[in-house]
């Protein structure tokens, strides 16, 4: 071993020539994940949401009025709109290549920085269509400009010649994008046809102006072959299909569309439809730039803000005192919403654009909004006493289970005297709570250190519990893992379960960062997903995030989630003085008190991921657990077959 090293403590064979550089579109398909959010079927359709973005750009910029979205027999898809086409003259600053070559075969380049070409657009970082590009075994862009059809093919991010003339074009304008993922990336996924309808009958909705054309060369079964969408109603008539015939207690939704020119005096604009209904729980679906934003944002927060403080308002108008009650929880639990917004250089968190990040969108979208609101109720008083009268006996009922829970947490607290079992919080109130699933007493005592005692409530696990699925009824109850986790939640399990019996806010799977705690970690989510999936569909799931190493260099202390992190530190510095210390986490009972709270347990400064179901495929889901969890070996073995070559590294 001794021959391996320095002087200086590290390998002989790491020198200059260890570090690699990835030119071009490499990154892109090396690390897929960041850029399209992973490998799965959602990131395999993000592609066609990425080409379709960016002629929907086009659509919204005033400069198209259609476009056609083709799924082929060979599962490759086109998008084609009828709009300005891309650029094909010599770029300025590579006189050898097109424009077109550039923005296909480089990051960071497109029309969309300046906001010279484009006011609004759901493209903004000149990175969708090239990744779409590095992660296809074949594309094909067609141009049509000036009565001439210009074309250039590419594989695997590559130009297979120069952009060059395909004939006459006198009766056609615009891009062609026909592009067919690459095996070597997504594996045995294909493109869905009923996904891809979906989406693009969402986009038709989110743009009055555009008709969309589908056209599928593959039969399903249950997705048409060819349709046809424009929905002059906008977001009206997405709504009122969506609810179909629930009763709502508004006749017509609350909806419309406004400038932020009428007030703000700024570009972009906002559109929104809503109603209450008793028939189904709440939702919203919103966009931004015709993007969709799943996990919300600014822009959603300005829009119930505005119905907050008009609802409220409407209350002290008509002099109900319980009006101010009312809190946005109670807004959604039966609100249907919809709200799509246009704003120059739109601030998302991430490539892939789940969550809207821009501060003035929230005061534009609340400034827009509450005036028309407040206009719509006064001038509906049958609909606004009605949505009113709902809205209060939701607060009444909130506030009456929450001061049962109270009681239950009190009585629940005195069940369970399980001598290194839970450890609670002292807040009397659901709201802000959270329990932390962790493996062992080991764990659990630098957590019980680390923790907010009013806040954070601690369940340490004897190893690892049943794996629930497929397991006797019988068998669960008789668990005493199962029984401890169920009454510490203070829940019943499967049609047992009410979401509203939780007795905190957030519940957190911390399990170590190694193969074990994620082994630990997917027994856990499968129990939930099984027997409380209400509780991950309400977003109340998480998963902590704890650090592999701590690197110190003097006074500093840094810390890296993997590997490429802290070689990525590494060769920056940590900004201190001295050499770099590295400290490699084996479980999280080696990690101190203050560790711990930094990186996985405050709120302020560690990472959480939110356990989620993907809402265009729940069945999806559904199915992996079963492979993978589930009593059929050969599933497993399958599964791991067909992905075993997308592991890169495993930590063992």
């Amino acid at each position: 071993m001794a021959d391996d090293l320095l002087s200086g403590g590290e390998p002989a064979d790491y020198d200059a020539a260890s570090i690699e550089v990835l030119e071009g579109l490499e990154p892109v398909r090396k690390r897929p994940g960041m850029y399209i959010g992973g490998t799965d079927e959602r990131a395999l359709h993000h592609l066609v949401a990425e080409v379709l973005d960016n002629s929907m750009d086009e659509a919204v910029a005033g400069h198209a009025n259609r476009i056609e979205v083709e799924l082929h027999a060979d599962h490759s898809c086109s998008v084609r709109d009828n709009g300005r086409g891309i650029p094909i003259d010599p770029h300025p600053k590579f006189p050898g290549k097109s424009a077109l070559e550039v923005i296909l075969c480089t990051l960071h380049a497109g029309g969309k920085f300046s906001g010279k070409s484009y006011e609004t657009s759901g493209g903004l970082h000149g990175v969708g269509i090239s990744v779409v590009n590095a992660l296809s075994d074949r594309v094909r862009v067609e141009v049509a400009r000036n009565k001439e059809l210009f074309a250039q093919d590419f594989a695997r991010g590559l130009p297979q010649g120069p952009v060059g003339p395909a004939g006459a074009a006198p009766n056609r304008r615009g891009t062609t994008v026909t592009f067919h993922p690459d095996a070597e990336i997504f594996g045995s996924l294909k493109l869905k046809p009923a996904r891809l309808l979906k989406m693009v009958r969402s986009k038709a909705y989110l743009f009055s102006g555009v008709e969309i054309r589908w056209k599928s060369a593959i039969d399903d079964g249950e997705t048409p072959q060819e349709a046809t969408f424009h929905f002059p109603g906008g977001l009206a008539d997405y709504l009122k299909e969506t609810l179909g015939n629930s009763v709502t207690y508004a006749e017509k939704p609350f909806a419309g569309k406004v400038s932020f020119k009428e007030k703000f005096n700024a570009p972009g604009n906002v559109e929104w439809a809503i109603n209450w209904t008793p028939s189904r729980d709440g939702f919203i679906q919103s966009y931004c730039n015709t993007v969709p934003t799943p996990e919300g944002g600014t822009h959603e927060q300005g829009f119930w803000n505005a119905i907050l403080k008009g609802i409220r308002a409407y209350g002290e108008l008509v002099n109900n005192r319980k009006a101010k009650d009312i809190t946005r929880e109670d807004l959604m639990a039966g609100g249907c919403a919809l709200v799509s917004c246009f704003i120059r250089e739109p601030e998302f968190v991430g490539q892939t654009k789940d969550r809207l990040a821009t501060s003035e969108a929230q005061k534009l979208i609340e400034g827009a909004v509450r005036d028309h609101f407040d206009n719509w109720l006064a001038a509906d008083t049958k609909a606004a006493g009605a949505i009113l009268d709902y809205l209060v006996l939701r607060a009444e009922e909130r506030q009456r289970r929450r001061a049962e829970k109270e009681t239950q947490r009190k009585s629940a607290t005195k069940r369970l005297r399980l001598p290194g079992k839970l450890v609670d919080c002292t807040s009397q109130a659901k709201e802000g709570t959270e329990l932390f699933i962790v493996e062992g007493d080991s764990a659990g005592g630098s957590a019980k250190m680390a923790r907010d005692r009013k806040t954070q409530a601690l369940l340490p696990l004897r190893g690892k519990i049943l794996n629930v699925l497929g397991a006797a009824s019988s068998k669960l109850g008789s668990n005493a893992e199962i029984n401890d986790l169920t009454q510490a939640l203070g829940v019943g399990l499967g049609t047992k379960f009410n979401v509203e019996d939780l007795r905190y806010d957030r519940i957190i799977i911390m399990t170590d960062a190694d193969v074990d705690g994620a082994h630990i970690a997917s027994l856990l989510m499968t129990f939930f997903f099984t027997q409380t999936r209400p509780m991950i569909d309400t977003g109340h799931l998480y998963l902590a995030c704890p650090p592999l190493y701590r690197l110190t260099q003097g006074a500093r202390r840094v810390y890296a989630q993997d590997e490429d992190e802290k070689e990525r530190l590494m060769q920056t510095g940590l900004g201190g003085k001295g050499r770099i210390e590295v400290s490699r986490f084996k479980g999280l009972g080696e990690m101190d008190a203050k560790d711990l709270k930094e990186t996985t347990m405050d709120p302020a400064s560690r990472k959480l991921i939110r356990v989620s179901i993907d809402e265009d495929e729940p069945g999806e889901t559904g199915d992996l657990v079963e492979r993978l969890m589930g009593k059929k070996p050969e599933l497993r073995f399958q599964y791991i077959s067909e992905n075993a070559r997308f592991v890169e590294e495993l930590d063992v």
